[in-house]
């Protein structure tokens, strides 16, 4: 099973982008789903994740109140809804699925077990 992310881009400081993560080649629709990026040189570090039913969310401080994590389990697909986007959100942003399932949402690199290849936002002041 792989996960393909889209929606990445450069965008202005204000502006807003969509991020979709799509499964193929199997399912992850009962996966908790997360969402990470990593500047280089950096490690990648959390965004957001929602459990498996979609009932629960997480969120790291500074993306709470700009950043929305939902998902069509029927589309086996997550998305990450970005508003009033800064520069310091500038990175390359990877979803991920849980290697477990029914379980609720995930902050640590190590409980996931898919990853995408990764999309790049880019946001200029």
């Amino acid at each position: 099973v792989q996960l393909v992310e889209s929606g990445g881009g450069l965008v202005q400081a204000g502006d807003s982008l969509r991020l979709s993560c799509a499964a193929s080649g199997g399912t992850l629709s009962m996966y908790a789903k997360g969402w990470f990026r990593q500047v280089l040189g950096k490690e990648r570090e959390f965004v957001a994740a929602i459990g498996a039913s979609g009932r629960t969310r997480d969120y790291a401080e500074s993306v709470k109140g700009r950043f929305t994590i939902f998902r069509d389990n029927a589309k086996d697909t997550a998305y990450l809804q970005m508003n009033n986007l800064q520069p310091e959100d500038t990175a390359v942003y990877y979803c991920a699925a849980d290697r477990l399932s029914y379980r609720g949402p995930r902050r640590t690199r190590d409980e996931y077990a898919y990853w995408g290849q990764g999309t790049q936002v880019t946001v200029s002041s």
